[in-house]
């Protein structure tokens, strides 16, 4: 591809991205999306095979904006204990969510699809998250000393992430009004990746004991 080509296919992922998150994908139109990315109607099948494809295509690449399969397994691996793994991916996370990101398309386009998902959901679930799963199962197995592949572990993971799943669909806005004291800014991202660390880790630690005791 050459770079015209990747700079007219850039132009519509950022632009779908604006549109889908103010519309959804079942109120946005190939025709609006060009228009609005300054090309021909043709360019959404030449670059992603169909109007669908180009709506998996930015759900992929806003789950990327995210956090990348790379840069967690960077952080994963550059950490010692489990706990220092556990806290990295939360500051990816949390950074993320905190960031300038927390008002663009991303975390809506992200929230849509979350809340009500389409047949595009499986796309996302097989590229994007499952990887970044199982990153995140190994270090759970390796805090509670279970196989990966143990139930305990799963509902650990879950418990884990449900935290930066609601800052993810979460209206700010009101989630403001009803904990004021809470904010997730730039400012205080730190002080939350440490209270999510230090909670998972108690927690994932007391059900790793209630096992050994079965």
């Amino acid at each position: 591809m050459n770079g015209h080509d990747r700079g007219t296919r850039e132009r519509l992922l950022e632009t779908a991205g604006q549109v889908f998150a103010v519309k959804g994908v079942d109120r946005a139109t190939g025709k609006e999306i060009c228009a609005r990315a300054k090309t021909n109607v043709a360019a959404i099948n030449y670059h992603f095979g169909s109007f669908d494809g180009l709506y998996e295509a930015v759900l992929c690449e806003a789950h990327r904006r995210l956090a990348t399969v790379e840069s967690i397994e960077a952080a994963v691996t550059a950490a010692r204990s489990p706990e220092a793994k556990l806290e990295s991916v939360f500051r990816l996370i949390v950074t993320s969510l905190s960031g300038p990101m927390s008002s663009s398309w991303v975390v809506r386009v992200l929230g849509r699809e979350i809340v009500s998902p389409s047949p595009a959901i499986s796309v996302l679930r097989e590229k994007e998250v499952k990887p970044k799963i199982q990153l995140v199962l190994r270090v759970v197995a390796e805090l509670m000393g279970l196989p990966v592949d143990h139930p305990g572990v799963a509902r650990g993971c879950v418990s884990v992430m449900a935290p930066c799943m609601m800052l993810l669909i979460v209206d700010r806005r009101n989630f403001t009004r009803l904990f004021p004291r809470f904010q997730i800014a730039p400012e205080t991202a730190e002080a939350v990746v440490r209270h999510l660390t230090r909670f998972a880790v108690a927690g994932l630690s007391a059900a790793a004991e209630i096992k050994s005791q079965r």
